[in-house]
């Protein structure tokens, strides 16, 4: 685990660090991710420095070892500086030590020392510093035994967990993020800490959460962040119409299924075949209808009727109070939460062609994503019903492809303009238009007419005579 291997593009910026150090007479050393990854063998851009100084003059005397080809970007508010070489973002900082208040996540700063700059940091896994000392060069520095957590695969803070999280209560999502990420394990007097301070997430930001549950929802397996919030009792603090998913209710002998751990599994089904974070949203959020929904029927028990429509207009006010895009991602969520349903009524009954060219109209260019949304939805423990129902989804894909080749519905325009039809019959804007307009989509998506100008425009004339109108050109 000790032993680095650098690639040459590394060992080049590496090498260049320490002639700096050398030249400046300063400490400098590798610290945080960088290291961690590395370590872990996973790919890195970005590597971080420390130096017992100043962090913005050790960067530029590094770009002068670089033959000054390299920018030095100064954030001298910030005391850092950064330095892109090639694929690498080379960031530079001095060693600090840090100092809170209970009401604010922002620390006071002084100078320190390399011990005090990695007692600040997180975890004991980005706590971990190599040397670029002449003297110690390429040796681990790890006060805090980070190698053994990251050997056994452990989230502990360096500090007693309860001051960690004090200081910045942003760290609890950092180490929920983290054990997601690198399907780690929370020590469990941190995971205790974590419960213990959940409330003070509340003077965290929703750009800084959003960021850290973006992270958690990026990940392979996005469920052991969402276990991890609901545990910890920050999952109703930050996601409380996902929280009020969990539970089972039973009302004479029958249940109906933990609606929370059934939309994990969906989030982590859709995580395994797509990388499209707004599908990911689409699948955390596409039962969040469901507590509004819900009743008890003698005949047919437990119902979430309408489920779906009640969730899609919950969507924009959930992405405001998150700080999450009002704009053509939005619409795209509240699309496929609407429409999540759909390809479900599709399989249970004889699929008409009809009913397939509506679902493709609806869903427009997004129909692929739906059908994978809606496979992804199939979490039964009873294999014959799985099987029964890719089956089923497998007929439905085919029927699909074969009316899209024909008919041509996605991201479908109407073959005749409401300009046109008002030119044809001397017609000012008015509902005579959409009516025939709308008449048109109908005839063709029930399939009375082909997707193509020639037929439509025969529908139109005939539609117009309809309302007495006279063609005339």
């Amino acid at each position: 685990m000790h032993k680095i291997s650098y690639s040459h593009n590394e060992q080049s910026i590496i090498d260049a660090l320490c002639v700096a150090a050398s030249s400046q007479k300063v400490e400098a050393y590798l610290v945080g991710g960088f290291v961690r990854d590395k370590l872990l063998g996973r790919p890195t851009n970005d590597i971080d420095v420390v130096c017992v100084g100043s962090g913005i003059e050790f960067a530029k005397a590094f770009s002068k070892v670089m033959n000054g080809h390299h920018k030095v970007n100064v954030f001298p508010n910030f005391g850092t500086a950064q330095v892109v070489c090639k694929d690498y973002d080379v960031e530079f900082v001095g060693a600090r030590k840090e100092s809170y208040r209970s009401e604010s996540r922002k620390p006071i700063v002084e100078n320190g020392t390399i011990e005090d700059d990695q007692q600040r940091r997180d975890f004991t896994i980005n706590a971990l510093a190599i040397s670029l000392n002449n003297e110690t060069k390429g040796e681990l520095v790890d006060p805090f035994n980070g190698i053994d957590d990251l050997k056994n695969k452990r989230i502990v803070t360096p500090l007693a967990p309860d001051q960690t999280f004090s200081d910045d209560p942003l760290r609890m999502l950092r180490a929920i993020r983290f054990a997601t990420q690198l399907n780690f394990k929370i020590d469990p007097k941190t995971l205790a800490s974590i419960a213990e301070q959940k409330e003070r997430i509340s003077i965290i930001s929703a750009e800084r959460i959003i960021t850290e549950l973006t992270k958690i929802m990026q990940s392979k397996v996005p469920s052991i962040g969402f276990e991890y919030l609901f545990d910890t009792g920050l999952l109703a603090l930050i996601l409380p119409t996902i929280h009020a998913l969990h539970g089972v209710e039973v009302k004479n002998g029958i249940g109906h299924k933990d609606n929370f751990y059934h939309t994990i599994k969906v989030l982590d089904n859709v995580a395994e075949m797509s990388d499209n974070i707004w599908l990911r949203w689409a699948a955390l959020y596409h039962d969040v209808g469901k507590p509004k929904s819900k009743r008890f029927d003698e005949k047919l028990g437990w119902t979430f009727h309408g489920h779906d429509m009640i969730g899609a207009n919950m969507i924009k006010k959930i992405f405001k109070r998150l700080k999450l895009p009002l704009d053509h991602r939005m619409h795209y969520v509240a699309k496929m939460v609407r429409l999540h349903l759909r390809p479900i009524s599709l399989t249970k009954t004889d699929i008409t062609d009809s009913a397939v060219r509506r679902m493709i109209f609806d869903s427009g260019e997004d129909v692929d994503d739906l059908m994978l949304l809606c496979r992804a939805d199939i979490t039964s423990k009873n294999e014959f019903k799985v099987k029964r129902y890719q089956k089923n989804y497998d007929i439905l894909l085919q029927k699909i492809e074969e009316i899209e080749e024909k008919d041509r519905l996605r991201n479908w325009q109407p073959p005749i303009s409401g300009e046109e039809i008002m030119a044809a019959f001397g017609l000012k804007p008015c509902k005579t238009v959409g009516t025939i307009k709308l008449a048109i989509r109908e005839a063709i998506l029930n399939g009375d007419i082909e997707n193509n100008y020639e037929d439509a425009k025969l529908y139109m004339i005939e539609t117009g005579k309809i309302h007495g109108l006279e063609y005339l050109s």
